[in-house]
């Protein structure tokens, strides 16, 4: 794969597009293969091999990396090379937390605006693509998941708030990923995003904030077991903490 084909798949509907480097598509690239689990967890990677693969120079190879290290989903270790990193339940839920009260506080802004109507026309226009999702297809259900909550910041320009949500979230995304299989129907998840919208819909901006309460802390229920699924993907004796 070489670098004219480092695209940015960004979501849908949202009706532009931001140009990156090279340096950022790359990161984007390798961010999805981590969370989506083509990179194991404890598995090497190399500069050299990333640099041939994608046909680019060291320069993004190693700028990529640095976002990743900063993002905990790699670690680089001098002379021994650069690692994915395990995921950390402690920071799955730390990650929870920020997105929550951030989300929390865009959805009932959302739900105050006099210009919604426009908003819950695209949310719905998502929530339709996810319905009709194969079953096993988890690499597009979670795009459109991603799509429709940067569309909820979009929706009243909260574009930073959104920002600072995926800069925290990556081990919160490797374990929904990983919940996908089995732990969490497209359907309730579906089902959930409705029951936002609605609230938004209806001008109730406490209802709006309790359900993406309830849609957030889903991975409560789900972390447990899914740690026991997939224990070599997880750090070891590491509990999660409530809240």
């Amino acid at each position: 794969m070489g670098e004219r084909e480092l695209v940015r798949r960004g979501p849908k509907g949202l009706g532009y597009e931001v140009p990156k480097s090279t340096a950022a598509l790359l990161h984007d690239e390798l961010r999805r293969a981590i969370i989506e689990g083509r990179f194991k967890a404890g598995q090497s990677l190399s500069e050299s091999d990333v640099c041939r693969h994608y046909d680019v120079s060291r320069q993004p190879v190693r700028e990529a990396f640095a976002k990743l290290a900063y993002e905990n989903l790699i670690e680089v270790l001098p002379q021994r090379g650069t690692y994915v990193r395990r995921i950390s339940a402690r920071q799955v839920m730390q990650a929870r937390f920020v997105r929550e009260v951030i989300e929390v506080a865009v959805v009932q802004e959302l739900a105050s605006h006099a210009g919604r109507a426009d908003i819950v026309v695209r949310l719905r226009g998502i929530l339709r693509e996810q319905a009709s999702v194969a079953d096993d297809d988890r690499a597009a259900f979670n795009a459109l998941d991603e799509a429709f909550h940067q569309a909820l910041a979009n929706g009243c320009d909260r574009d930073f708030a959104w920002q600072v949500v995926e800069d925290v979230k990556a081990q919160m995304d490797r374990v929904r990923y990983l919940s996908l299989e089995r732990e969490t129907p497209f359907n309730l998840l579906v089902d959930q995003h409705s029951r936002i919208v609605d609230a938004i819909e209806l001008g109730d901006p406490a209802a709006a904030g309790e359900a993406v309460r309830a849609h957030l802390r889903e991975i409560w229920r789900t972390l447990p077991e899914i740690a026991k699924q997939h224990p070599e993907a997880f750090e070891p004796d590491e509990a999660a903490p409530q809240g």
